[in-house]
């Protein structure tokens, strides 16, 4: 396969897997509300909690972690059958998942904010930050109940934490290029959210809407 087409195809192929609404169809298939008309609008596990529940957003959570652990193989394997670098291919991929669900083409360039499908992406490239980087939002969590103070945490966070495991061997520079890449699109799309933490009126997780 042509370099140039084995680049676009792993890139196209990872926004398209990013962008289907996963969040919407578990939500049809559930006779829930459309995610966009309530709540935050966004198509995500946190406002599929406020509509569906914890089965519901459990489910949301684990098919767009699936995004991102998908599009970061398949961008692998097409970077092996192009004969070129398997690491950064994947890479790729799962970073132009993550712009497909926070801007899907599907839904008029709306989506999440692109967590899960980040930690899709990072759990094939350098699974060792999982842990770590878990801990962390689940203590920042079960302190302040802020989803969005965790993810914007984690996020920050994601890059330093490869750098170190690349020192420790157990991932590679395309893993660091890709955490940092995801820091950036990840912040981005909490920016409602951390206007909100600034000044003191963003919700706590389970606190209902006025």
């Amino acid at each position: 396969m042509n370099p140039a087409a084995a680049l676009a195809l792993a890139l196209a192929g990872g926004y398209l897997i990013g962008a289907v609404p996963v969040g919407l169809l578990v939500a049809r298939v559930a006779g829930g509300p459309d995610l966009r008309e309530i709540g935050s609008g966004r198509t995500g596990a946190t406002n599929a909690y406020r509509a569906l529940g914890l089965a519901g957003a459990a489910t949301v959570a684990v098919l767009d972690l699936g995004k991102g652990v998908a599009a970061a193989m398949i961008g692998g394997v097409i970077g092996r059958e192009a004969g070129l670098s398997v690491e950064w291919l994947a890479a790729g991929a799962a970073l132009t998942a993550v712009v497909g669900h926070t801007r899907s083409i599907f839904i008029h360039f709306r989506g999440g904010r692109g967590v899960a499908t980040a930690a899709g992406g990072l759990l094939v490239l350098a699974p060792a930050a999982i842990p770590l980087l878990g801990t962390v939002f689940a203590l920042i969590l079960w302190r302040w109940r802020f989803v969005s103070l965790g993810s914007i945490v984690v996020a920050i966070l994601a890059a330093p934490v490869t750098v170190v495991l690349v020192a420790l061997d157990l991932a590679t520079p395309a893993a660091v290029g890709y955490a940092a890449g995801i820091g950036l699109l990840v912040v981005a799309a909490h920016a409602d959210n951390i206007a909100r933490l600034r000044a003191g009126t963003e919700r706590r997780l389970g606190t209902p809407r006025p």
